[in-house]
Order: structure tokens, then C-alpha cells, then sequence
């Protein structure tokens, strides 16, 4: 962390010495994205090619900028390597559609948003991207482009709700981005709220500037410098509308902006004021006059505060709210444009953006809270793009199930439990995930005893005992202890399952609440462990001039409740106003250890604490203090139950504030850490830090848990949904072992594999492009081995071989082509010993092992090698988890496979002879040409004899050739039809033979047994025969046949 290192330098000689990874290494250890798509996230903002509008551009609050060139149908994210995923507007050049402007940093100011780092720009549409600057904005709402100067763009930034600052407002370039100038900005706390550009006049716009502020504890919309500003010379003057040109007196708030493309001297304002209205211009927003103030014209400004106007008529508005209403007279009357709930085609609420084709205003885009929909018929049938992955997820747990299943709370999209990997062709499908709870879900904790139950959290401390197979859930929450007491619980709020007893949970409001009965009934074990400060506890005024007191701003709670496994009623706990406390005892005494955190600014918010599994009184602790604007990192560790801390990064080592931490139980120098911009790795405790760019999204990394059996890194997103680095062996060996890199070649133990019956998808086998797959783990054995030198700029590019050994026995010999570039790969094993060669009608050549029988449960060695430099390790084979089957019957099958595989090579030494056979006849037929030799009539007879003779016994074995066009079928059972037959039969019985597989198998050896008898005397009479009667024709290409 301290050391100036150069990136990518890894000291390897001693361990002990700082190290960072160079990602070039990484190579094929890859995350995941397992999805879900089906519940998407916040879509923010929307563009669409207006020429070709198969185009479409998505911006998302924060899993980055997606593009469609199919109309919707496949979507690509273009935006994953840039310094935010957070984007607040998207637009497209109007007089170059190569070009597209984003500004970063959404503009929906919940306490949920995340921030941005300015303006990029694109010339290639999307696939390079430069930042043009405004970094300091943090939230930009609006990209305004002259359609007759490309280099004229005008920026709103709405700027941080969390902080005063000067960098907000609209500004304006004219000069493609080199420079910018602020062309208008009313003080430190307000900036765009919308902003309009005159389709008919571009140095004409209108903008919303609107004042606002939040705390973590508070929100308030509205102050002076708010109002409506309008220009007509590109922001070289600005003319503030009040009251005297119509609009309302006093205090204003949020304002949503509309220009009537058919005719741009009507102009609606959606403003928030003392009492919300809808307001009408009739003269390009000089004068203004109320025409709507009832509730169908929106709610709750803050999150959401959009017009659209038809761009064919004038009187058609559309208000996007929590719901989405079209008026068809001017704003005078709206009614419901589509459904939500209690209905089986609901639209998800909470709408965000809103596209309107310019000249087809039947096309629409709305984009909202659960993701992007597309009609084409103005609003009367919807399509959901169920093929977004940008669900914003709070926390992630793990079960052990086989395969094990990922469970998460998303914002405003409930609680889910879905599969890590699944036993099935294809990938994770969006129907293989199952919704446990409603709300915004945050934490869920399956029961350790029964994963079918477990806890799953929603806003404002409300928790369910849930059943995911019946849906039979039940409230748990912690009541008060008394008559008197108040409980105050976060939007997130605490909860631990005690790893001692599974009975056993541990819930936060101010105070520590246990339950030793899965939450029928609670006790408080700990006084109120917050600052309990009554100055940030006036949730109920909270929201400026329009109240929106849902709980997000509840205060002085606690966040974070983790028992230690290492240590039997031990608990931490932290809050969201910075005290960080534990006990020894389960809650007769407590400690506070806040003032030890030394650098830590007072009153943070404790967002993780992570108990060593193995070592009393180690933790690691997250802390962050954006909410205060204070953007600033922290992550600290402790090994003497917070006496004192060690503080592990800071500015120097990542580029965002901290969210989430990990430590390997077995391999304690392996940690990962989540930031607002990403993953980062550390191989030394915390001293270095890289950032883990190898196939992993800039995104905000919310949780971070390794699978203790099949050591997975399992990630969740707060944009990207859910992810899993496969089997981090590599890693962990590393971070133990850093002389590893220095080795020609390392092979790494392997997860445990497993003989798993596999079956098609549910629902559809064929799901051409828009069905979502969330991309699925490789059957088989998985190898990761790590390669000093990969193929590039080699002259002799030997390949790896790899060698799978049953005690001293090799079993099979895999040949696997050396990587171009250096670093850890990952192979497969089918699983398999080598097999026999299948029979032919003719000669082959080949280098590559057959695949044989499956092999026993039990423990391999692998062997790699390349050149002289050889590396072991081991593989454990099981058997399929899900299914009733025993060593004996997976022995009994690999002794009738054996058995097989004999009569297989029996046949194909058979065939082998036949092939021989021909093969000496083509070349007496060619010495025959080339000597210009004519057969006599009874030569040509036995030539001709001797050739049928070998086709129908080679037709014995693969039935007669039939080259008619079409599918054509052999009606006489052959030879390889009765191995096959059997074969199929004994290697489908996971859980034992039966009879039906041994008749099988007789069947085939009696055919084997005889067609061989009728090989072998054909050899010994007929083709002794027909070699000797061609000998006066001095044919020594002929020969006897062994």
C-alpha cells in the first residue's frame, strides 16, 4: 500500500516482501455472471439512433451503458472499463451517430445513488470511450448537442445531494469537450434538475435548477436556488422565471420540462412547489399558467420528475413517475398508461427514463427501477428486455445444496435465491431464480439447518421467516421490549445467524436483539449501542417541500451484527453513526472500541465487520463516509479485539470508497476487497492492493463471501447482479506461495468433481437470442495450472501434457496446446479413463487417447508436464450428491463399461484385419494398372468374390452403407448396435444395474463371439485362398492377415 511498487511487479523471492498481482496473469480465472436478468435494475437514461433505430443506448443508475443494435433483442455492455458504471445520461451526435456522449453519476438523488466521474465521449459509437472532463460534478442529469454544431454540448450537472459544491450547474463547451465554461449556476447545493433544448432554435433552452440536500439521516427538496431559467443565446444570459410570468410564489423544488416538438411555443413545467402542479406555456415559456395539480401528475420529485410530450401532438403528455399517466388534453386529465400490480402484464413502477421516437411516436422506451421496456404500439403492449443483468444487490449468502444456490436482497426488486451453477445444458436461465420476499431486499440468511428456510430482509427492519418452495412467509421482526420504547431500524438493517446454534439469530434496531427460537420471540441483549442523537432522528419531516418519509433516512441504527466463529458469544456490531462495540459474553457486556479507529472521520458509517473465522479478536472492518461527502477509503484490521487497528488502504491504494471485505479462512493473506468502482485483490494481508480487471466490471462490489466447500468467490453487485470467480485454489496457493510464478509449470489441486447427471433447460431448449443464460461453470473435472511462458514469440511451442494417475497406474494422457500468453488457465477431464479405439471400415491414423469409462469415486493425482519441468496435484472424484447411489453400484457399472470396451476392441481388431484386407487389395488393383496386367475371367470373379466377402462382414459390424440422399435408416440390428445398445443401458444406471443390462450385455458377446469365429475362419480359409490363387500373378502385396 505504501510501497512505490511498479504495477504488475510481483517480489517473489520472499514472501514476506510487498507484492502486487499483475492482472496480465490472471488469465482464465474469470468471474461469472450468474445473473438474474428477470428482476433487471434502475435504467436511468435512454437514446435511440434516430435514423436506424435498431440502435438503442441504456444507461444504467449503476451497472454501466448497454447497447442493442437489434432492436432491443441482444444487449452488450460498452462501458465496463471506465472509472464508473453510474450513468446519468446518455446522447447521441444528431448529426453523427458514431458519437455518443454520457455523463456519469445518476441523477435520482435516493440514498441509494451512486456517484460519477464527469462527461465521456465515444467517436466510435461505444467502442472506445475518452473522458472529456467535469470529473468533480459527480452527477451529471442531462447532455444537451446542438444538432448544428457537433462541437456545441451543454452538460446539466445536477451535482451531490451529499455535499455543498461549487461544480454543478450547466455547462457548456464549444469545442467537442477540450474546454468547458459554467453558463449557469445559482449556488453550492442546487443543480439541473431537467434541462430542454428548443428543436426549432438551439441556443434556446429552458433548465430546472433545483436545490436539494441529503444527509444520511435527512432529505430536503427546495431553497433558493432553485427556479427556471431561460436563455436565448446558448447561455450567454439567463432570464429567471417567478411568480410574475405565472409560475408558483415561495419555495421551489424539482422541475420536469417539456418542449412540444409539433409545436415548440408550448412548453409544460412539472413543478414542485408548496403545492405540486403541472404548468402550461403557450408562448415558449415567457407566461405560464397552472393547468393540473392533482395527484395524477406525479410523486415524490425527488426520485422522479419527467415529461414527454408526442412529438405529432402537442396535448399528449406523459408523466413518469411511480407510475406512468398520458394525458390527451394538455395536461388537464391523465389517466393510467400501463399496469403494475394485480395484473399479469404489469410493467415494473418507479420509471426513471422515457424515449419517445421523434418520428414514430408509437416506439417508446421507458426505462425504471426494474429495468428497460419497448413498446411500438404507444404504450398498449409492453416487452420487457429480460436480458439486462443490472440488479443492484445489497448482500449475498450461500447454501451447500448441490449445486449450491446464491441468495440476495436487491433494491426495489426483493429478495432471490438462484443457482451458483446448474446441473443442466445451457446457462443459468432467468425461470431457474425464485423471488422469497417483496420489498427492496437486503440481507437473507438460509437456514443452516434446512436451506428451504431462512431469513430475508426488506426496508426499515422488517424481516420473514420464509419458506422458497411454498412461499408460506411469516413477519419476525423484533417487537419492543416495553410499552414506551421506540425501535428504530435502518433501511438496512443488522442481522447474524449464530454459527453455534442454529436456532439462534441476532437482529439490530438501536439495541441488539436475539431470538433462540428462529424469531418467534426476541430478547434485548444490549443497551442502545448508537449516539442515539435526537437532532438525527426526524425521519417524519424528512423530504423538503413534498414529504417522503419512507424510512430510507432512519437514523442512529445498527448496520452490522457478526458472531464470531471463532469464539462461542462473541458478537460485533457497528452502526450507521460511526460506534463500533463487541461482547464476549452474548450481551451481558459490551465494549465499545470506536475511538481506536484511529484516521476514521467521526460518525462514519460501519458498513462491514468481518470476525476471523479462526482467530479470537481478529476482524476487519469497512467504514465509509460518502454520505458526508467524503469520498475517502477505509478498511481496517485487527488481531487484539480492537485495541488497536491497522489501516489497511487509503487514497493510494484504491480509487473509491470501501464497501465490502473478505478474508480466506485457510489462506489468511488472500483478501478481497469491494469498492464503489470494483474488486481488488490483495496476496499480503492488505499491504498492496490491485484491482481485479480480468473479466470483472467497474461496478460497485457490495458483498463478498468464499464458498467454504467449494472455495468460490462468490460477489455481489450493486448494478451488475451476481457473480462467482470459480474456484480460487490458484489464488490462495499464491498468496502462500508467491515463488510459484518462478515454476515452468504448476498444476493446483482441483474442486472436488462429480459424476452429475445432467438434463435439458426448463421451459424452452431453444431460446434463440433474448432469452437471458447467465454463463454456467464446465462440467467435468476443473484444472487450473499455472504456465511461466506461454506460446508468443516461442520458436518450438511444446504442448502440456497432463497426466491423471490412480495410485501409480496413468489413466489417461491429455495433450493441451500450450496458451499464448502466460499466466493461470484452466483445462477440463471429462472424468475418464483412456478407452479403446472404436472400430472402422478403414485404416486410421490418430494421436489423440480415446475416451474410455467413467472413472471410480475417489482420490487422482495430476500430473503436468512441459518439457523437463513437472508439477502434481490432486483431484477428488464423487458421485452425483442428488442421486441414491453407492461405491457398488458405481463399481458394477464400470466393470460391465470395462467389459464393453474388451468387446469393443475385439470388434475393432476384427475390423482392423478387414481394413487390412482392403487395403492390400487397393494396392494389387494399383500394381495390377500400373503393370498394365489383365485378370482372367475366374481371377476377376474371385477378386470381385473376395471384396463382397469383406463388405458384408464389415456390414456386420456398421450395417450395409446406403448412400440414397435423405435419412435413411438400417433395419438389421449390427454389431456396434448391440455394444451401443448395452453400453447405453449401463452407463444411464447412476444407482445400479439390473437384468435388463446384464440380457443386454450377453447379447452383445454372443454377437462378438460369433462375428469374430466368422472373422477368423474367413482369414483362414477364404483369404488364404484367394492370396494363393493370386500368387502366379506375382501379387506380393498380398500376404496373410494376423
Amino acid at each position: 500500500m505504501k510501497n512505490s511498487l511498479l504495477f504488475g511487479l510481483l517480489l517473489s523471492s520472499v514472501f514476506t516482501f510487498a507484492q502486487e498481482f499483475n492482472m496480465d496473469l490472471a488469465q482464465d480465472l474469470k468471474p461469472r455472471n450468474i445473473g438474474p436478468a428477470g428482476m433487471s435494475g434502475r435504467v436511468t437514461a435512454i437514446d435511440v439512433v434516430t435514423e436506424d433505430p435498431d440502435i438503442i443506448y441504456a444507461g444504467t443508475a449503476s451497472g454501466g451503458l448497454w447497447k442493442s443494435t437489434s432492436g432491443g433483442t441482444t444487449w452488450t455492455p460498452i462501458f465496463d472499463n471506465e472509472s464508473t458504471a453510474s450513468i446519468g445520461a446518455v446522447a447521441i451526435d444528431p448529426s453523427n451517430a458514431s458519437v455518443i456522449w454520457v455523463g456519469t453519476g445518476e441523477g435520482n438523488p435516493r440514498n441509494s445513488l451512486n456517484g460519477g466521474y464527469g462527461v465521456f465521449r465515444s467517436l466510435d459509437a461505444g467502442k472506445t470511450w475518452t473522458s472529456m472532463g467535469l470529473e468533480k460534478t459527480r452527477h451529471i442529469h442531462r447532455i444537451l448537442i446542438d444538432p448544428s454544431d457537433s462541437n456545441t454540448v451543454y452538460v446539466g450537472a445536477i451535482g451531490s445531494p451529499w455535499g455543498a459544491h461549487k461544480e454543478r450547474g450547466v455547462y457548456k463547451t464549444t469545442d467537442g469537450g477540450k474546454t468547458w465554461k459554467q453558463v449557469l449556476f445559482t449556488n453550492t447545493l442546487s443543480g439541473v434538475g431537467d434541462m430542454v433544448m428548443d428543436p426549432k432554435n438551439p441556443n434556446k433552452l429552458l433548465v430546472g435548477m433545483w436545490e436539494h440536500k441529503r444527509d444520511p439521516w435527512f432529505f430536503k427538496s427546495g431553497g433558493q436556488g432553485s427556479g427556471l431559467y431561460l436563455t436565448y443565446d446558448g447561455g450567454e444570459s439567463w432570464k429567471k422565471l417567478s411568480d410574475k410570468e405565472g409560475l408558483p410564489e415561495g419555495e421551489l423544488g424539482r422541475i420536469g420540462l417539456a418542449i412540444a416538438p409539433s409545436n415548440t411555443n408550448i412548453v409544460y413545467a412539472l413543478v414542485e412547489a408548496k403545492k405540486n402542479a403541472l404548468y402550461r406555456s403557450s408562448d415558449g415559456g415567457e407566461k405560464w399558467e397552472k393547468v393540473n395539480d392533482k395527484e395524477e401528475i406525479g410523486n415524490r420529485p425527488f426520485y422522479y420528475s419527467d415529461i414527454a410530450v408526442d412529438p405529432s401532438n402537442e396535448n399528449r403528455i406523459y408523466s413518469v413517475f411511480t407510475y406512468v399517466n398520458v394525458s390527451e388534453d394538455g395536461g388537464k386529465s391523465f389517466k393510467e398508461l400501463m399496469p403494475a400490480y394485480n395484473v399479469s402484464n404489469g410493467v415494473h413502477p418507479d420509471h426513471h427514463a422515457w424515449y419517445i421516437h421523434p418520428k414514430d411516436p408509437d416506439f417508446m422506451i421507458n426505462g425504471n427501477d426494474g429495468g428497460l421496456n419497448i413498446t411500438r404500439d404507444r404504450g398498449k403492449s409492453w416487452r420487457f428486455a429480460d436480458n439486462i443483468p443490472v440488479g443492484q444487490f445489497y448482500h449475498v449468502a450461500v447454501d451447500n445444496e448441490f449445486p449450491y444456490n446464491v441468495y440476495g436482497g436487491m433494491q426495489d426488486n426483493g429478495s432471490w435465491r438462484g443457482p451458483a451453477y446448474v446441473w443442466k445444458a445451457q446457462g443459468i436461465r432467468n425461470s431457474y431464480w425464485q423471488e422469497i420476499s417483496f420489498g427492496d431486499g437486503f440481507d437473507v440468511v438460509p437456514d443452516p439447518d434446512d436451506s428451504r428456510y431462512g431469513y430475508s430482509m426488506s426496508q426499515q427492519g422488517n424481516v420473514v421467516r420464509y419458506d422458497y418452495i411454498t412461499g408460506n412467509n411469516y413477519g419476525v421482526r423484533p417487537t419492543p421490549p416495553d410499552e414506551t420504547t421506540e425501535l428504530r431500524f435502518n433501511w438496512n438493517s443488522g442481522i447474524g445467524q449464530d454459527p453455534f446454534d442454529s436456532s439462534t439469530v441476532y437482529f439490530g434496531s438501536q439495541f441488539v436483539h436475539k431470538s433462540t427460537d428462529k424469531g418467534l420471540t426476541w430478547s434485548v441483549i444490549s443497551p442502545d449501542l448508537t449516539t442515539n442523537d435526537p437532532e438525527k432522528q426526524k425521519q417524519s419531516e424528512s423530504g423538503g417541500l413534498t414529504m417522503d418519509a419512507t424510512g430510507a433516512e432512519n437514523h442512529c441504527t445498527i448496520l452490522v451484527i457478526e458472531p464470531s466463529k471463532a469464539e462461542k458469544n462473541f458478537l460485533w456490531v457497528g452502526t450507521d453513526d460511526g460506534r463500533v462495540h463487541y461482547t464476549k459474553d452474548g450481551g451481558n457486556q459490551w465494549t465499545e472500541v470506536t475511538s481506536n479507529l484511529k484516521g476514521l472521520p467521526k460518525g462514519s458509517w460501519i458498513a462491514q465487520i468481518k470476525a476471523s473465522e479462526t482467530n479470537p479478536g481478529e476482524a476487519f472492518l469497512i467504514a465509509n463516509d460518502y454520505r458526508r461527502f467524503n469520498y475517502t477509503p477505509y478498511a481496517y484490521h485487527t488481531t487484539n479485539y480492537g485495541k488497536s487497528w491497522e489501516r489497511i488502504v487509503d487514497e493510494s491504494d484504491v480509487s473509491s470508497y470501501t464497501l465490502s471485505i473478505i478474508q480466506d479462512p485457510e489462506y489468511p493473506n488472500l483478501l478481497f476487497l469491494g469498492t464503489d468502482d470494483g474488486l481488488y485483490l490483495s496476496l499480503d494481508k492488505g499491504k498492496n492492493w490491485t484491482k481485479y480487471t480480468n473479466g470483472f466490471p467497474t461496478v460497485s462490489t457490495k458483498d463478498l463471501l468464499i464458498h467454504p466447500r467449494e472455495k468460490d468467490l462468490v460477489i455481489g453487485t450493486f448494478g451488475r447482479a451476481l457473480w462467482v470467480l470459480d474456484d480460487i485454489r490458484p489464488l490462495q496457493q499464491l498468496s502462500s506461495r508467491s515463488s510459484l510464478l518462478d515454476e515452468e509449470i504448476v498444476v493446483f489441486d482441483a474442486p472436488t468433481a462429480y459424476h452429475a447427471a445432467y438434463q435439458q433447460p426448463t421451459g424452452s431448449r431453444f431460446g434463440a437470442d433474448a432469452l437471458f443464460n447467465g454463463e454456467n461453470r464446465p462440467s467435468g473435472g476443473r484444472i487450473s495450472y499455472y504456465i511461466k511462458q506461454g506460446a508468443e514469440g516461442m520458436k518450438t511451442k511444446d504442448s502440456i501434457h497432463l497426466f491423471v494417475l490412480k495410485e501409480a497406474d496413468t489413466i489417461r494422457h491429455l495433450k493441451i496446446k500450450r496458451p499464448d500468453k502466460p499466466g493461470f488457465h484452466r483445462t477440463g477431464w471429462r472424468l475418464d479413463e483412456k478407452g479403446v479405439v472404436n472400430p472402422s471400415r478403414n485404416l486410421r491414423k490418430s494421436s489423440r487417447e480415446p475416451s474410455g469409462a467413467d472413472v471410480l469415486p475417489g482420490t487422482y493425482t495430476l500430473v503436468a508436464q512441459v518439457g523437463d519441468h513437472v508439477s502434481q496435484a490432486t483431484i477428488e472424484v464423487g458421485l452425483d450428491p442428488r442421486l441414491n447411489s453407492s461405491l457398488e453400484d458405481a463399481q458394477a457399472v464400470y466393470q460391465a463399461t470395462k467389459a464393453l470396451e474388451a468387446l469393443t476392441a475385439e470388434v475393432t481388431a476384427s475390423t482392423t484385419r478387414l481394413a487390412k484386407a482392403n487395403a492390400q487389395i487397393k494396392a494389387f488393383e494399383a500394381q495390377l494398372k500400373a503393370n498394365e496386367t489383365q485378370l482372367k475371367d475366374e481371377d476377376k470373379e474371385a477378386l470381385k468374390t473376395i471384396k463382397s466377402e469383406i463388405t458384408a462382414l464389415q456390414d456386420k459390424v456398421f450395417g450395409k452403407e446406403d448412400k440414397r440422399q435423405g435419412i435413411t435408416r438400417n433395419p438389421e440390428m449390427t454389431i456396434l448396435t448391440r455394444i451401443r445398445n448395452a453400453s447405453r443401458y449401463v452407463q444411464s444406471r447412476k444407482t445400479g444395474l439390473t437384468a435388463t443390462e446384464e440380457k443386454l450385455m450377453e447379447y452383445a458377446e454372443n454377437a462378438v463371439q460369433t462375428y469374430n469365429e466368422e472373422v477368423t475362419a474367413f482369414f483362414d480359409t477364404k483369404w488364404k485362398g484367394f492370396v494363393e490363387g493370386m500368387s502366379p500373378l506375382q501379387a506380393p502385396v498380398l500376404s496373410s492377415i494376423e
